[in-house]
């Protein structure tokens, strides 16, 4: 074997990491970390915080970093060899994590600390060290809290195979369309899937349920049979309706037994841990006070938006009706009659814009927006990758006499493409961190990963405009993770922040996408180099809320569910039944009953978000809030990147992470608790 995954000198060495090294090193990491558990819990070993971190967080967190290696390697890079050895791994370092956090030892000695002898961010830490071990299980006697590991580690095997499935469904469906079929599909979503199909040696323009794909076909293509075809082969992806021509066995990806098992477990967890349901032990370590309070507040969310709604459908209905000829539309044709009516309306598509968005030009724009703002630079620098089209970079502090300081790094990985999972997401590589081992302050680094199409006929990338916000929003979790000033691991950057505040940066990123000053330095027609025109930009404008009432019921169907489905309010435990009592109360447009929504909703049964999907629209009214500030400031300055409002933003929510609590954070930024009227406003539903 390799020893890349055991050198922690610097940076990953992902070119060098082969999937038999996986399994060694892992162990070899687990035995170290094992050592220093025992060494910091017997009897003589002292109860100070900084003598325990020497020991033992430093052999945990070069556990973390080995395993967040691998763990993203089979997230962009999947293939066979890597998949079996990650699974073969994750029992054995589940089992562990599991145990550290039940220890009873270590339990005692994170009481025995003299708390007084802690710094503001120690103590932060301890305090959620304290609550992490009650949660973990530390309580927990004899067969009980055997029972609760048993359950930890079967559910990440669950998750694992929730994502492994839901990945291979979508890659498995290939359906190759003949030109007359893209009729009214862009130019260079067609290019592209003729350049795929060319690929393979095979005749027709190869289509696939990877959104860069997908997307255009239900919004632009005339072809209602074709569109029928994708939706219905989308929306059962890895579930029991899965069999479709082009994936005739595909229910062999059916998640639904995983979903039963978790969901099942979860409960098992929180009445291990004494509370009524999973959603009340997900909310512990949140803003949110109560399952009560999360379900109110999405409820009255969506008493306020349900008019809106409503209208954006009678307006599709009547514009289907009167232009299109379609009097009975169906799930599959929305997407098409919503794009027609936007264009229509406002003389606007998304691929209007598409061509003044190339990629590089893009990064430019965003670049500059976080160098003024944030008072750093961002300089391009090598590291090994993982695929040719990784991008490399340095944030950079320069002094007033001019010497530069290193405030952190992140990698770039903007492409869709096979083995790669879906979405979009930021992951740390390291934190910041004054290492207790050498004394030296460890740089924090960042994953940020997209997945976006690829530039045909030797022409940069192109995004559409969602695209572009969706850089931003995964930019904002980096900025948080990289521009942090706090030195204790636990609580740097995101780590330590409650899950329902975490998107604050994220969201509060996504604004600056509707600036038409930020906009005219990150646009250049792919062609022509000329910036977007002041009459696009207002037509997009005009567009921004377009369907937004829609788009927010659609978003507190998914959190409702999500929060009565770990309350145990699904009838009999029929997860369909509840998800169909959801749409009832809060839908305004009903799917076909084949549609099963669950089985590729990652964010819940695979991604973290159990409980917490809520936290998107929870943190929505924070970041725009938060925005509204620099709104404010652009009265007198006459821009939104005004410098003093950005270094306010950046000291006390970026620089401050977990350090303190979140709400905190805000009313230091703001001066004052968060209103939902900006929220309401930034959508067009005030008054």
């Amino acid at each position: 074997m390799t020893r890349a995954l055991l050198d922690f000198t610097d940076l990953p060495r992902f070119d060098a990491i082969r999937p038999e090294d996986v399994g060694p090193a892992v162990d070899e990491l687990l035995q170290a970390a094992q050592q220093a558990l025992e060494t910091v819990t017997a009897p003589n070993f002292p109860a100070e915080w900084v003598a325990m971190a020497r020991v033992l967080d430093v052999a945990t967190e070069h556990l973390g970093r080995c395993w967040g290696a691998i763990s993203h390697l089979n997230s962009v890079a999947d293939t066979p060899e890597l998949r079996a050895a990650y699974n073969a791994a994750l029992p054995r370092v589940t089992e562990f994590w599991t145990r550290l956090g039940a220890d009873e030892r270590l339990y005692a000695k994170y009481k025995a600390m003299d708390q007084a002898r802690l710094t503001p961010a120690q103590a932060q830490a301890h305090s959620n060290a304290m609550r992490g071990f009650v949660l973990g299980g530390a309580e927990l006697q004899g067969a009980t809290k055997e029972r609760f590991a048993a359950v930890q580690e079967r559910q990440a095997e669950l998750s694992q195979k929730f994502s492994e499935n839901t990945l291979d469904a979508t890659d498995a469906y290939a359906y190759y369309a003949s030109a007359e079929e893209l009729a009214g599909v862009p130019a260079d979503t067609v290019q592209a899937a003729r350049h795929a199909a060319e690929a393979e040696g095979k005749a027709g323009h190869k289509i696939t349920l990877k959104l860069p794909i997908y997307l255009p076909v239900m919004q632009f293509g005339t072809d209602r049979a074709l569109r029928e075809r994708l939706y219905r082969a989308y929306v059962t992806r890895a579930s029991e309706q899965a069999n479709c021509p082009e994936v005739p066995d595909g229910a062999k990806f059916d998640n639904t037994a995983l979903i039963q098992e978790l969901l099942a477990l979860r409960q098992e967890e929180a009445t291990l841990l004494g509370y009524p349901h999973f959603a009340a032990v997900s909310l512990v370590p949140k803003m949110a006070s109560s399952t009560e309070q999360v379900v109110t507040f999405l409820r009255d969310l969506a008493r306020q938006a349900r008019p809106y709604a409503e209208r954006d459908v009678a307006d599709m209905r009547q514009f289907a009706a009167e232009q299109l000829q379609l009097d009975n539309p169906q799930a599959w044709d929305w997407p098409y009659i919503g794009e027609q009516l936007r264009q229509a309306r406002y003389a606007y598509s998304e691929q209007d814009v598409k061509p003044y968005f190339p990629a590089p030009k893009v990064l430019e724009g965003l670049f500059h927006i976080i160098q003024t703002l944030f008072e750093v630079s961002i300089q391009p620098d090598t590291a090994a990758v993982w695929h040719p089209g990784v991008q490399f970079f340095r944030l950079e502090r320069t002094a007033p006499d001019g010497s530069t300081t290193l405030v952190g790094q992140f990698y770039l990985d903007l492409s869709a493409r096979n083995g790669k999972r879906g979405g979009a997401w930021m992951d740390d590589v390291r934190a910041r961190w004054l290492r207790p081992d050498t004394g030296t302050l460890q740089t924090p680094v960042a994953h940020l990963v997209c997945n976006f199409a690829d530039g045909v006929d030797g022409k940069p990338p192109l995004l559409t405009h969602d695209d572009v916000i969706t850089l931003f929003h995964e930019f904002g979790h980096g900025l948080h993770h990289l521009l942090t000033q706090v030195t204790e691991r636990d609580v740097s950057g995101i780590s330590g922040v409650e899950w329902d505040a975490v998107e604050l940066p994220s969201q509060f990123m996504e604004n600056f996408c509707w600036e038409w000053d930020a906009l005219q330095r990150m646009t250049a027609h792919v062609d022509t180099g000329e910036p977007l025109p002041r009459t696009l930009f207002d037509k997009m404008l005009a567009a921004k809320n377009f369907q937004s009432g829609l788009q927010t019921l659609r978003q507190i169907e998914f959190s409702l569910y999500d929060m009565l489905l770990h309350s145990g309010a699904a009838p009999g435990g029929d997860f369909m039944a509840l998800l169909q009592q959801v749409r009832d109360e809060v839908a305004v447009l009903q799917p076909p009953a084949y549609s099963r929504t669950p089985h590729t909703f990652s964010h819940i049964f695979a991604g973290g978000y159990a409980a917490g999907y809520y936290s998107y629209k929870w943190a929505e009214v924070l970041s725009a809030d938060a925005y509204a500030a620099f709104e404010e400031a652009a009265q007198t300055a006459g821009t939104t990147l005004d410098v003093a409002t950005g270094r306010r933003f950046r000291q006390e929510v970026l620089e401050a992470g977990g350090a303190r609590p979140a709400m905190a954070s805000f009313v230091a930024f703001r001066g004052r608790e968060p209103s939902i009227d900006a929220l309401l406003r930034h959508q067009g539903m005030a008054g």
